[in-house]
């Protein structure tokens, strides 16, 4: 998927670097401890649980809940973003602990529902993959 060319894009450090190129290969990246298995993003280079530095980058399915929303109705960023546009945070299937600020595509922002499943889908930008998330095929908000 791709968009008019004006979007910030993020930095990627060396801890984040495999969270912002995971779409290259349709996957979403979240950092697990191997210490204590917990998921937790962002990205650091240590467990904020336990304090493990063995923690890596792990595929996660791509599903999520959107728990909150809304819509913006300003143009803030021209055609990269014409309004309206629904901005959302979702938790993520494998742990309700991960949350996402994203941004829902694929339907009409009036079809945006709380407890909505959505999958992610990424925007290529150069060589950063934006996750963004859409409806879940097959199901219903």
């Amino acid at each position: 998927m791709t968009r008019p060319a004006y979007r910030i894009l993020p930095q990627p450090t060396a801890e984040s670097a495999a969270f912002w190129a995971g779409g290259a290969q349709g996957e979403l990246r979240i950092h697990r401890c191997r210490s204590c298995s917990r998921y937790f993003h962002p990205p650091a280079g240590v467990c904020f649980r336990c304090h493990s530095r063995d923690v890596a980058p792990e595929p996660v399915s791509g599903r999520a809940v959107v728990v909150t929303f809304t819509v913006n109705h300003h143009p803030w960023f021209g055609e990269a973003f014409p309004p309206p546009y629904a901005v959302a945070i979702v938790e993520l299937d494998e742990d309700p602990e991960i949350r996402l600020t994203t941004q829902i595509v694929g339907c009409p922002v009036e079809d945006v529902r709380i407890g909505m499943a959505v999958e992610v889908v990424f925007e290529q930008h150069e060589d950063v993959w934006i996750p963004v998330f859409a409806p879940r095929q097959g199901s219903v908000a």
